[in-house]
Parts: C-alpha cells; sequence; structure tokens
C-alpha cells in the first residue's frame, strides 16, 4: 500500500486556534553523560518536542528525551531558548516533565479526556516548529500495546499518517486540548494493508500522577520488579531478543533465543501476559521463577529482579 502522506491541518477545518496551540509546542534537547545507563541504547544527545502544560513553564514530553539529562534545553517556535531540568519521569506510564529555569512566556494547553477518542477522530499531532511542525492524522485505532523493554499500556492510541518528529509531539483533540504524547513510530495493518503511524500515550494516564511527579520526580509507590529481559513475540511465544548485561535476566544465565514459557507455572503466549504475570509476584526486588525452552529441553530459572531506577542518573537538583 502506497504510504498516506501527512498534510498541514488547515485552519478552516477546525474550531479553535491552530496557532494558539503551536504557541504550546517546544522543541526538548538533552545531554546525557557517556556512563550513563541509557546511553548506549538512547544515545547521549537526544531532541524531540514538548508540550507547555502550566503557566510556569512545566514541559510534558516523552520520557526517553530526559531520562538521566544532564542538560537540558527549551527551544519555542521562534528559536529562542532556555534552559531546563527534569523535574519528573514516570516509567510506567513514559511520561517525563521538565521545568523551564528561565521565563518561556508560552501559554499552557489544557489536559483534555483522552477517553473520549474513537477510531477515525480527526486529530492533530504536532510538535515544535509552528504549522510546518504540525500534521493532519486520524485515530487508527485504541488498544493495549506492549513494549519490548518491559512496558504495557492497557489503552494506546494508534495515529496516522506518521508524524516524521513524533518524540514527544502533542497529540491535539476536536476541541482543542492536549490528549497524548507522542512516543514511537509503529507500521500498522489496515485492510488496504501496512501504514506507518505513531503509538501515543493517552494523557489522563498522566492525571493520577501529575501532583506527585512534580512533588518527588516520581510516583510514591513500590516499583515494578525489572529484568533486564527485552522480549518479542514470534507466533505464540515470547522469545528472549537481547538482554541488559549484567541485568537480572543476564546474572540469571539466560540467553537471547530462549523461549519464556511460563512464569511461576502460568503460562505466557504474548509479551502483555509476561509482564503482568511477573508484576502480579510483587515489587522490585522479588524472585521471578521462570520456565524457559532452550534446544528443545525445558529448563527452570529464577530470577532475582530489581528496581530499574537503581540503574539510572538522578537530576542533579529537584
Amino acid at each position: 500500500m502506497e504510504q498516506e502522506r501527512a498534510k498541514s491541518p488547515r485552519q478552516q477545518d477546525y474550531g479553535y486556534d491552530l496557532d494558539r496551540v503551536y504557541a504550546s509546542l517546544v522543541g526538548i534537547r538533552t545531554g546525557i553523560a557517556d556512563d550513563a545507563f541509557t546511553a548506549d541504547i538512547l544515545g547521549t544527545e537526544r531532541s524531540g518536542n514538548g508540550v507547555v502544560i502550566r503557566d510556569d513553564g512545566l514541559v510534558l514530553t516523552i520520557g526517553y528525551l530526559v531520562t538521566e539529562a544532564e542538560q537540558v534545553w527549551i527551544t519555542d517556535n521562534f528559536g529562542r531558548a532556555v534552559a531546563g531540568h527534569v523535574l519528573g519521569y514516570d516509567q510506567e506510564t513514559g511520561f517525563g516533565l521538565v521545568q523551564a529555569l528561565g521565563h518561556l512566556d508560552l501559554p499552557a494547553l489544557p489536559l483534555g479526556d483522552s477517553d473520549i477518542l474513537e477510531e477515525g477522530d480527526p486529530v492533530i499531532l504536532a510538535g515544535v516548529g509552528g504549522a510546518k511542525g504540525a500534521i493532519a492524522a486520524e485515530v487508527m485505532t485504541i488498544r493495549e500495546f506492549a513494549g519490548y523493554w518491559e512496558y504495557l499500556l492497557d489503552k494506546a492510541i494508534f495515529t496516522a499518517p506518521a508524524h516524521p518528529n513524533w518524540g514527544g509531539c502533542g497529540l491535539i483533540g476536536p476541541d482543542g486540548s492536549l490528549l497524548g504524547i507522542g512516543s514511537l513510530m509503529v507500521q500498522q495493518t489496515t485492510d488496504q494493508g501496512a501504514i506507518d503511524g505513531n503509538m501515543v500515550v493517552p494523557i489522563n494516564l498522566l492525571k493520577p500522577i501529575l501532583e506527585q511527579l512534580t512533588t518527588f520526580g516520581r510516583v510514591e509507590k513500590p516499583p515494578r520488579p525489572w529484568l533486564g529481559l527485552f522480549g518479542t513475540e514470534i507466533q505464540d511465544q515470547v522469545v528472549v531478543a537481547a538482554l541488559s548485561e549484567n541485568g537480572p535476566a543476564d546474572e540469571a544465565d539466560i540467553q537471547v533465543g530462549d523461549i519464556v514459557v511460563a512464569v511461576d507455572d502460568a503460562r505466557v503466549k504474548s509479551l502483555a501476559e509476561f509482564f503482568r504475570h511477573v508484576w502480579a509476584l510483587g515489587e522490585a526486588g522479588v524472585t521471578v521463577p521462570l520456565s524457559l525452552a532452550r534446544d528443545g529441553e525445558i529448563l527452570s530459572a529464577n530470577v532475582r529482579s530489581i528496581s530499574r531506577d537503581t540503574l539510572l542518573k538522578s537530576p542533579a537538583l529537584h
């Protein structure tokens, strides 16, 4: 199928002021230390977008842009830049918060209700750059999403066509409010074939945790167990695709190519099932019993989980 070309939104198609919305979109640029845990995977220089959500310069973005960041710069549509500080990061949702350390003087975009979205709804995906940074899009589906990095959303929003600079861009709803934050480019299957689109984290996941993120920098609850096992789904099986070096799964002698058959005797056929069974065992530190298929044999491994937060560099101040 020929990929649909992204089109710029036209003001006459919307009942709100597009320029007013675009003014709330900013660029995010970060610098990360070479020895940071995520440096090899995500790089030491990252860039994307963010959305001003409070008049004092609080910016919402996607967490992988700001994880372990030592330097943060926020840029508006006119190229003006101010320094920022990583205020909070939540691994479960993937949201990151940046506080401007200077005056942005930009309007805040109100948070909408992402639960109102339905398949086929027209939306805008917008990043820094004004009209040039925005595309008209459509909600393709709303469904579960499991990410290989031990990440799970019950109701992720999938849109198309794809935004070329999707990381941290804002999903703008029919009333001009913020309904989500762009996370990934994904290929989606339709009746006409495969098309490129984006996965968006719904804004309603932010509302219950926003106060804690701004106050403590994290959500105050026990962290989930983390294994450092990157899985992929192949024909209703969870296959180990990679391991975090010296992570819990690596230390337990799990190997790339192993098939995860069960977690504590509960069989798994998908990444979502795998994650849910692991997390149901308790908080970080719990031992996770795994049954693995390797070379025609079933093996057992007891993985002592940890909190992923213990591996990450924290912001210098809060």
